[in-house]
Formats: structure tokens, sequence, C-alpha cells
């Protein structure tokens, strides 16, 4: 059975893409408390611990479609986040922020998140075939997910004074980035 350091790692390596949106998404708000972040981080740990279990799940049966289709879905998610980001952050004025709804936030935050941990679905139909305790396994993933993504909400927070206006923008093209980034390396590996 693979073990815990190892699911560890393997964990770390996948909330790379958490760890940049949560650090982008508390650049732009600063007004966020401890609580915020805990939430960005359960939201993104949450999904990263759930990815892997439905392509574990589904795998078998969807072995090359999902292999086939997951860089383009992750990068088509990132990328409309991304420059919705973008186009928010050059329309709304500084005190705009306050005013957006708290639904319309947390549904953003999710597909953020969705958009994220879609690569860990194609590692859950890597664990399939491994010896691996599925539950163990997406535990440890979720949790250290949610440790990296709350400290990057945190870290964003006190680096997004110095960025200004311009830490949402960051922030989307680096949402962007990280889709192109998926999509990239999913092409060039299928050449």
């Amino acid at each position: 059975m693979t073990g815990i350091l190892t699911l560890g790692a393997l964990g770390a390596s996948l909330s790379v893409d958490a760890f940049a949106a949560s650090l982008g998404k508390g650049a732009t708000e600063q007004k966020s408390r401890w609580s915020d972040a805990m939430r960005v981080g359960v939201v993104f740990g949450f999904f990263e611990a759930l990815t892997p279990a439905i392509g574990y799940l589904l795998g078998f049966m969807l072995n090359d479609w999902i292999a086939s289709y997951d860089h383009w879905v992750a990068f088509g998610l990132l990328l409309a986040v991304g420059a919705y980001m973008i186009r928010e952050a050059v329309q709304k004025e500084d005190t705009a922020a306050a005013d957006e709804p708290s639904n319309l936030g947390f549904w953003r935050l999710a597909a953020t998140a969705i958009a994220t941990s879609i690569d860990a679905a194609a590692v859950g139909v890597s664990l399939a075939l491994m010896d691996v305790n599925l539950w163990v396994a997406c535990a440890v993933i979720g949790g250290v997910t949610t440790v990296v993504a709350t400290g990057g909400m945190i870290l964003g927070r006190h680096v997004g004074p110095y960025l200004g206006r311009y830490a949402g923008i960051l922030g989307g093209f680096v949402l962007v980035a990280i889709g192109g980034s998926i999509l990239f390396q999913h092409l060039s590996g299928a050449a």
C-alpha cells in the first residue's frame, strides 16, 4: 500500500493550483478574516478530495474519455473564471468588492475549486490501478489541499495591499496560466 508520506507528496503536488488560486483570491479580498481563509481552504480541499474518488470509481468505465478531455474541461473552466476575474478587476471600483452577493462568491469559488481539481480525477484513475486505500488517499489529499489553500489565502491577503487593484488582474492571469499549463502538458504529452 502507498504510504502516507507518498500520499502527502501527491496531495502537495495536486494542491499547487489551489494554492495559486487562493493566493489570488486572498490578494483581492483584503477584508477577509481567518474564517474566510478556512472556508476557501475547506472548499478547495473538499473538491480536491472528491475528484480522485470520482476518477477512481469511474476510471475503469471512462478511462479513455477522462484521459482525452480532462485537460480541455480544466482549461475551459479556468479560462472562464480567470477572464471573469480580470474583467471584474478592470471594471470595478475599489469599494465594489464588499457589495458582491455571497451566493455568487461561493459559486465562483466552487467553480475555481472544481477547475483546479480536475487533474486529481486522472490521479484517481491511476489510484484505481494501485494498491491504495481510496478513503485514506482522499483524506490525505483533501487535508493537504485545505492547509495549502488556507495558507495561500492568508498569504495573499498580506501581499494584496502591495499589488493594489492589480491583484485581481494578476489572479485572473494566474488561473488562465494554470489552465494553459494543464492543456499544454496534456497536448505535448500526447504528441
